[in-house]
């Protein structure tokens, strides 16, 4: 098959969807339980992608929250969800978009379910995080690029 007919029929496939790393820790507790539960959320999300061979590639997104309730730390939960994707027949840029974009769409609902089931088994209130929108995270990592000096992969993305 030449390179343009590779082009021409790109393929995408979920390999594997696992969780890489999870760390769960409440400092304050059990005193955090009968103090009056008044949270702040502070979260942080990163993505990145690493190529395993060719046409597969792992993307991890890693989720940090931290919630503090009357300025001390009640909990902090960090997450990193990861994938194995095999992505083939996309160009430069199409590759980019699917694992900067695309593939942390597919793990986030996985990481949120992880972050608010640990939680509960923690003793709290669920915590259920908003939906992302990576496609606009995307678009603005792409965006700080081209301002910025454009040598950049496009591989690692914070958010």
């Amino acid at each position: 098959m030449s390179q343009s007919q590779a082009t021409q029929n790109p393929q995408f496939e979920i390999q594997r969807i696992y969780v890489k790393d999870i760390s769960f820790e409440s400092p304050n507790t059990p005193h955090t339980f009968s103090e009056e539960w008044k949270p702040e959320v502070s979260l942080n999300l990163e993505t990145k992608s690493t190529r395993i061979n060719d046409n597969l590639h792992e993307v991890v997104i890693s989720v940090t929250a931290t919630v503090t309730s009357d300025k001390k730390t009640a909990f902090l939960i960090e997450v990193d969800q990861a994938g194995v994707f095999m992505v083939n027949g996309f160009s430069g840029e199409q590759l980019h978009q699917m694992l900067g974009s695309f593939c942390p769409n597919i793990l986030f609902p996985y990481a949120r379910e992880i972050i608010s089931d640990t939680v509960v088994r923690g003793g709290f209130p669920q915590l259920i995080l908003a939906p992302v929108n990576f496609d606009a995270l995307y678009a603005q990592h792409v965006e700080k690029q081209k301002e910025g000096s454009g040598t950049g992969s496009g591989e690692k993305t914070s958010h």
